[in-house]
């Protein structure tokens, strides 16, 4: 074993390898979920993408602000969200995080300050200008970190917010999650460009285009972004080249992605990636292999709990409907 992988940055990157599995086994164990009827409507997977969130959530300060897509579980397992909670929340059980009313799509917990899930495209962003906004008059030094997809940067939300965003140089850090489709339709048929980090330019902030599937790579760079919002000096952009190993949603194969595609995508699967880099400092497949052992049976504890918890009463339609 090397003395590297004594240091913080190796304490760091296991830490950080340990939570995309957390987020990848909570996901299969929800496709598990999905094909034994047990979850109504659909879900949204963001297996292939965990490295963003992981990355971002290790940066970001215990106080600052997320809002996220309904592509959303890895945003919020990586911030720090109670695993059987979330998982009754996308049963709809009555000890979800939103007492079963939120489900997949709408997944939040405002205690660990994640302030949204939303399943409008786009509509996290001027949210997230909002929050910046006002950490700046207060002075609380919150920054705000809003993801979305490559498909966003295509609607109105999207330019009006990084527009008052850069007129207030507000605290607050655009993250495209460019997965290379928006639904079904691939980047090239429906934007002029595919360098998405070029719009942040046009609104006059610091904008970045990383690879979102290394984490050694990404980390450096999302905590770079955010300290300088943090530190006055205006909002920033960040691209992160990914791809989503699933279809849209569940219901949907993923046909229409070139074969080729995904098998070079799939090779540069970010827990591959991370394992890799793992190895190079000293780590032996057998630790690795125990460190999933572990999360996996935490997740697995987490998911029966979960599907043995009540139903919502009657009574808890009308439950938080209005302000006391």
């Amino acid at each position: 074993m090397v003395e590297s992988r004594e240091n913080v940055g190796s304490v760091l990157l296991v830490d950080m390898y340990q939570t995309m599995v957390k987020i990848r086994y909570f996901e299969d164990t929800l496709q598990q979920m999905y094909g034994k009827g047990l979850i109504h409507g659909s879900i949204h997977l963001c297996i292939g993408q965990e490295a963003i969130a992981v990355s971002f959530a290790k940066a970001m300060r215990q106080d600052d602000y997320s809002t996220y897509t309904y592509r959303g579980h890895g945003h919020a397992i990586a911030r720090g969200i109670d695993m059987r909670a979330a998982f009754a929340e996308i049963l709809g059980r009555v000890t979800g995080v939103n007492r079963g009313k939120g489900g997949s799509m709408h997944i939040t917990d405002a205690t660990k300050y994640l302030m949204g899930s939303f399943a409008i495209v786009g509509a996290g962003l001027p949210v997230a200008v909002g929050l910046a906004r006002a950490s700046q008059l207060s002075g609380d030094g919150r920054v705000s970190v809003t993801f979305f997809g490559d498909g966003a940067t295509n609607i109105g939300a999207f330019h009006e917010a990084l527009n008052l965003a850069s007129i207030w140089r507000a605290p607050v850090v655009f993250v495209c999650e460019n997965n290379l489709y928006g639904e079904y339709t691939r980047i090239d048929k429906s934007t002029p460009l595919t360098d998405l980090y070029k719009r942040g330019d046009v609104y006059n902030m610091a904008s970045y285009c990383v690879d979102g599937n290394d984490i050694v790579v990404l980390y450096p760079l999302a905590k770079h972004a955010i300290e300088q919002a943090r530190n006055g000096n205006g909002p920033v952009f960040i691209e992160c080249k990914t791809y989503r190993q699933r279809g849209h949603s569940r219901s949907d194969p993923g046909t229409y992605r070139p074969k080729e595609e995904v098998e070079a995508w799939l090779a540069r699967d970010p827990i591959l990636i991370a394992k890799s880099r793992l190895q190079e400092i000293g780590y032996t497949a057998k630790e690795l292999e125990e460190m999933e052992k572990v999360i996996r049976d935490e997740v697995e504890s987490a998911a029966t709990q979960a599907i043995n918890d009540p139903w919502p009463p009657l009574e808890e339609v009308e439950r938080d409907v209005y302000s006391d």
